[in-house]
């Protein structure tokens, strides 16, 4: 039986060509419309494993992700970053002064603001997906109207591309983590990066007293995002992504992190997707 990798969004979008990246063809797609519905399917065991975006390299994190992984109890097994390239698409035959709007994902539209400076004529408006409303302009012959999405959504829903990379920043990069209900799909010896998240007290210098554990560990922080703890006001969590070269660094400075935070979580341990 096939692997069932649950995306959001449809084929075409970037999550099913991350997903295609990390696990080759031989897969079933369970498309979803939100990220809410991905994780149902993988609760519902609907879908094995999922694919989801969490950072990008221009907006930033994807904060509402962060909190899914925590409360649906999911596990980091993996990531992959992909590079993004955005185009303008539309039905064949037509050109930029035909086109009187534009839809796609909100942040699609975000990274590719400035180009539509050029063009006052042209209305921005937001969707769920990329690639969901390349597939709408060719099935309902929507003339005048245009999507941003990858090239390969063009290529699958027949739409012609008129502008390409149009995204403000050309250097622009997502990073996706590879989920599912289970932990650890990897040999200690594979595992050099894992996500942890905490909570410290409010006495003076609990955080750097953390930090300080990971990097006398020789653990290296790539990352740090703070989100607030909702059953109580005014506190937080922080989220944070270390690398390191041995395991037994980090499980380490796991035992001493279990004892100094009010409350800590492995959210996953896997293999870090950016050493060349």
């Amino acid at each position: 039986m096939k692997l069932k990798i649950a995306i959001q969004g449809i084929k075409g979008s970037n999550h099913h060509q991350v997903a295609k990246d990390y696990f080759g063809d031989d897969v079933t797609f369970v498309e979803c419309s939100s990220f809410d519905s991905l994780v149902d399917h993988l609760i519902n065991k609907t879908a094995d494993k999922g694919v989801m975006a969490i950072e990008n390299s221009i907006a930033g994190s994807i904060i509402p992700n962060y909190a899914l992984v925590f409360h649906k109890n999911l596990h980091i097994i993996g990531e992959q970053y992909l590079n993004i390239h955005h185009n303008l698409m539309v039905l064949k035959g037509q050109t930029i002064e035909d086109i009187q709007e534009v839809r796609s994902h909100p942040m699609a539209l975000l990274q590719c603001h400035e180009f539509f400076k050029n063009y006052k004529h042209i209305k921005l408006v937001e969707d769920v997906d990329t690639a969901e409303t390349a597939k709408r302009i060719q099935e309902n012959q929507l003339r005048g109207i245009a999507a941003i999405a990858p090239k390969v959504a063009a290529e699958l829903y027949d739409l012609e591309i008129i502008h390409s990379e149009i995204q403000t920043i050309k250097d622009n990069s997502t990073r996706f983590i590879i989920v599912k209900t289970q932990n650890k799909a990897l040999p200690e010896n594979e595992i050099n990066k894992a996500s942890v998240r905490f909570i410290t007290d409010h006495k003076r210098g609990s955080l750097a007293a953390i930090l300080n554990v990971m990097s006398d560990c020789n653990l290296n922080l790539t990352k740090i995002q703070s989100l607030p703890v909702i059953e109580t006001p005014w506190k937080y969590s922080f989220f944070v992504d270390v690398t390191f070269e041995k395991f037994k660094n980090f499980s380490k400075a796991k035992a001493l992190l279990e004892i100094m935070a009010e409350e800590f979580k492995v959210l996953g341990e896997y293999k870090n997707a950016r050493i060349l």
